[in-house]
């Protein structure tokens, strides 16, 4: 092993390090490159970095990132998600675990308009959980459905996981968008499947919503509430996606239509206000800011982990796995999800995946196809226990009598069903490539 592939290590082992002393991950990012790029090669290696710095700003894909987060922003500000949670969960309420499948198919909505799953899992939790609590639901089942609910976000596009994929594996943003929408609902799917047959084994941990609570509200009233509500922001959606994926509209044209189609709606509503487009501006300023400072920080970390044959280390590792290319998927899967418990989302992707991608490039591996186990397998860093976000943000909205072991342990099915889908996507690859592969992408 050469001196500048020790420097590399240790470069990683600094990097990790600084991450658990809770360094912020760009300053952690900037610090470990430009300190062992220095020691690598002194000053030279970074003579190329005002020029990789510039490409990643002038890069035209990443207006999308604030136009989809005011968007989202917006229709979170607008206050819709709780009129839709009140009528889905009186619509399904006559069900066992109804009240569980309304916060899923609620998710799903939510995790298509607002993407943001701090956003999404603290509306659920403030809006949801203490009526979970109050009609008998278990503690754990109620904390799992609405942290694994408000993460579904990361997948059904458009998500910002889906726009830095693009980024790094240089895919479409409409070939993601495609290829993330069947997996997405497969998700959540399972996890209403896995509610229903709770609910029919344990009608105990998911009671149905009482009988005269129901007959208080007219069926035809409940109706016509949900397509009022539901609607506007359904249609947003389909169109944005739906111009997306047929072609129609490039990623940042679409996200500026869905932007003011955010406003018209939440102004329709009669929810529009300047207190909400302020607050709606200065969240998305500090999104967009956050994202964009991790990733120029993440050039320098990049250029000087290359410069140190970091990636001939990497390779070198690879040949050392037994099994093949499975094998090679299946151990960066596993880190992946490793990695899920200590570190965002947004770490991961920048560190694990440009480090692997050039060995699956060499083995012809189908980058679309494995974009989407990379999608899924993240979406267990935000609920992987101890350090799973999605945990951190119920926490702070939780009432009083919900343990944090509650939540730990109501979480740990939906990780599961997680590991599960992982699986699907890996052994029904089509799953994945059907819909970018009949529209042509």
């Amino acid at each position: 092993m050469s001196g500048d592939e020790i420097l590399a290590l240790l470069m990683l082992g600094a990097f990790f390090g600084m991450l658990m002393a809770g360094v912020p991950v760009a300053i952690t990012l900037a610090t470990a490159g430009f300190v062992f790029g220095f020691l690598g090669f002194g000053t030279s290696l970074f003579n190329l970095l005002p020029a990789r710095i510039f490409g990643v700003v002038a890069n035209y894909q990443w207006l999308a990132i604030p136009l989809f987060v005011f968007m989202g922003v917006m229709l979170e500000r607008s206050r819709l998600a709780e009129d839709l949670l009140d009528v889905v969960g009186h619509l399904a309420g006559g069900l066992r675990g109804g009240m569980a499948l309304g916060i899923i198919a609620v998710g799903v909505l939510m995790g298509a308009t607002t993407g943001i799953v701090g956003a999404t899992v603290v509306t659920l939790g403030l809006l949801t959980l203490p009526t979970l609590l109050r009609r008998g639901y278990d503690r754990g089942l109620a904390c799992g459905a609405i942290c694994a609910s408000g993460t579904l976000g990361q997948i059904i596009p458009p998500s910002l996981i889906l726009i830095l994929l693009s980024d790094i594996l240089q895919l479409s943003v409409g070939t993601l968008f495609a290829a993330a929408l069947v997996p997405g609902l497969v998700l959540a799917a399972i996890y209403c499947t896995y509610v229903l047959v709770l609910g029919l084994v344990r009608p105990d941990m998911a009671p149905a919503v009482p009988r005269a609570e129901r007959a208080a509200m007219p069926r035809a009233t409940l109706w016509l509430r949900f397509f009022r509500v539901a609607l506007p922001p359904l249609l947003l959606v389909l169109s944005v996606l739906g111009s997306i994926i047929a072609g129609v509209a490039a990623p940042t044209e679409a996200a500026s239509m869905g932007a003011l189609g955010a406003i018209v709606v939440t102004a329709i509503a009669g929810r529009m206000s300047f207190r909400v487009l302020r607050e709606t501006v200065q969240a998305t300023t500090r999104i967009t800011a956050m994202v964009m400072f991790i990733l120029i920080c993440a050039q320098v970390f990049a250029l000087a982990f290359r410069g140190l044959r970091g990636e001939d280390l990497i390779h070198d590792l690879f040949e050392f796995l037994p099994g093949g290319v499975n094998a090679d998927i299946w151990f960066l899967m596993l880190l992946i999800f490793v990695l899920g418990f200590f570190i965002e989302w947004i770490e991961i992707s920048y560190i694990a995946v440009p480090l692997f991608l050039p060995v699956f490039l060499q083995q012809d591996v189908n980058v679309v196809w494995l974009a989407m186990l990379i999608c899924v397998n993240l979406q267990t860093s935000f609920l992987t226990p101890p350090f799973g976000w999605a945990l951190f943000f119920l926490r702070g909205v939780a009432p009083p009598e919900v343990r944090t072991r509650d939540i730990y342990v109501g979480v740990l099915p939906f990780v599961a069903m997680q590991v599960v889908a992982v699986a699907m996507v890996f052994f029904f690859p089509q799953l994945a490539l059907w819909l970018p592969g009949a529209i042509g992408w």
